[in-house]
């Protein structure tokens, strides 16, 4: 019997169903919210060692004892640590420091002797008074630098004939000519030139301040006046050896690739606030012609590395940004910098260190000691350097690459695909194929870390100038980073190359040969 005003079973029933179903929900929700949290304090974490702590990424390993393991078994994603394969490769040897102390003043550098003498009445000896005589000196050497500005006057002597000049209706009046200049009718010279531009794209200097270093020497020269030398310098001379240096690089069997960002405030259909990229590219760091070249586009479009590239059949390393990989041609290689960067991330958020991504970062540690010595490994007889590479690295590299493939399998079930641990496993497991490919050739190297580290120029010159005003300025200064980027990775000296270029380049037709003015075939020891 059921009393009246009292719920039946089925109305009881299904109140607890959707008290359940509440609960679950709420369950739910907590665990995404603590998922989120954690997300944002790693981010914390991250942001706080960003803006004050060292950006360095080396590892030291540490050394595990008894009572750090101890510590760490609370922790339900520390695990067992795992050992490292043998690899068979000898311990490693402790590395001495760097000789301290200063430098000697370069051998090739012009001395002036300043001689310093005692008066007369200070010749005598202090003991017996008799005359001293000259027994030898003392040289100590100090450098010594003078900016000095002068005005180049270009005198043109001019000739006439006294017999028309009599005689005749018209006098022809013929002037001795002159060199063709870098930029006709500007006060610059091809030093002057090379000056600002090295100030601006090597030194990292904002226009303003270029301005105020002439200012100084006692030229005032306004920052329009500079543009105008920066822009007019590439469009009209260094766009031939920056056009004539991407069909070398095209021709390279192993490219680099990456890119940055820049701002530029003038763009069409864009906000001054947006962004744009300089995508760069790179010879291998083995080649005989190193080409480091910038590319500006508004855009991070799969159409910009395909248009520059064409159609590339060599290899390609980039990371894992999938608009590289569209290059069908390419025999794509991944880089095992970003992997192992990920895991220096995960390390970082955590607050005790060790566990994971200690272990991930041993396996890398291992790998890049592998390749190290690779690198210095003699070839044998009849068998090329990439050859030896390459068996080098199917001996000791592969046993690793397996260990830390069975190591990321393990764990990916276990780790938060939310967290930057999770970030770093999933990545490096989606990336595997082609983060290992470098094991099957010996050309391939393991990352690209010998790009980013150009690009970090661009990147501090960035933090002075911090935007382009123009797209005009943005790819003049593309064409001027690629060729003092260039001449950095040929080892020359970026003010010299740059009197020689653009004191020749006014000279030669548009259609005339520019290898002798490539920077690998720069004379290093020239003091043009």
């Amino acid at each position: 019997m059921t009393r009246t005003g009292e719920p039946d079973v089925a109305e009881l029933m299904a109140q607890l169903a959707a008290n359940a179903a509440e609960i679950a929900a709420l369950k739910a929700e907590k665990e995404a919210l603590s998922r989120r949290v954690v997300k944002l304090e790693e981010e914390l974490a991250l942001a706080r060692l960003h803006r004050f702590a060292p950006r360095s990424e080396k590892h030291i390993d540490r050394i595990f004892n008894e009572a750090e393991e101890a510590a760490d078994e609370d922790d339900n994603e520390e695990g067992d640590v795992v050992d490292l394969p043998d690899t068979g490769l000898p311990p490693v040897e402790g590395t001495t420091g760097k000789k301290r102390g200063r430098k000697p003043l370069p051998e090739d550098l012009p001395r002036e002797r300043v001689e310093y003498d005692l008066p007369d009445d200070q010749k005598a000896c202090p003991c017996c008074h008799g005359a001293m005589h000259r027994m030898g000196e003392t040289v100590t050497e100090q450098l010594h630098i003078e900016v000095k500005a002068k005005v180049l006057q270009n005198v043109r002597f001019k000739y006439a004939c006294r017999h028309c000049d009599r005689t005749g209706i018209n006098t022809p009046v013929v002037i001795a000519p002159m060199p063709t200049q870098p930029l006709p009718g500007s006060i610059a010279t091809a030093s002057t030139l090379a000056f600002a531009l090295v100030h601006k794209y090597v030194d990292g200097t904002p226009l303003y301040r270029v301005a105020q270093t002439f200012e100084r020497a006692g030229v005032p020269i306004s920052r329009g006046a500079l543009a105008h030398w920066v822009i007019g310098s590439s469009e009209r001379h260094l766009h031939r050896i920056y056009d004539a240096l991407k069909l070398r690089l095209r021709s390279q069997p192993l490219i680099h690739g990456d890119e940055t960002t820049v701002q530029v405030l003038k763009e069409k259909d864009k906000e001054a606030t947006s962004t744009s990229y300089m995508w760069a590219y790179r010879s291998g760091e083995d080649s005989d012609q190193p080409i480091v070249l910038l590319d500006y586009q508004p855009g991070r479009g799969q159409i910009h590395p395909q248009a520059f590239l064409g159609n590339y059949r060599g290899i390609l390393m980039s990371d894992g940004y999938t608009a590289w990989r569209t290059l069908d041609g390419a025999t794509h290689v991944g880089c095992m910098a970003h992997s192992r960067r990920r895991f220096v991330e995960a390390l970082k958020t955590r607050k005790k260190g060790g566990g994971p991504p200690e272990q991930a970062l041993r396996f890398f540690e291992q790998l890049y000691r592998i390749e190290r010595q690779a690198r210095d490994k003699k070839p044998d007889a009849g068998e090329t350097q990439a050859d030896c590479i390459r068996r080098f690295r199917q001996h000791h590299s592969l046993p690793v690459l397996n260990a830390l493939k069975s190591w990321l399998d393990d764990i990916a079930p276990k780790v938060a695909p939310d967290t930057k641990l999770g970030d770093a496993v999933s990545y490096t497991l989606n990336q595997w194929d082609y983060l290992t490919r470098y094991t099957s050739d010996g050309r391939m190297p393991i990352d690209n870390n010998i790009l980013e580290r150009d690009i970090r120029v661009f990147a501090t010159g960035r933090k002075s100038w911090l935007f382009s005003d123009s797209v005009d300025g943005a790819k003049a200064s593309a064409v001027i980073y690629s060729l003092m980027l260039t001449c950095r990775a040929c080892g020359i000296d970026p003010l010299a190359w740059l009197r020689n270029a653009l004191t020749e380049l006014p000279q030669r037709a548009v259609d005339a040969e520019l290898d002798d003015l490539f920077p690998f075939n720069f004379p290093k020891t020239s003091n043009a």
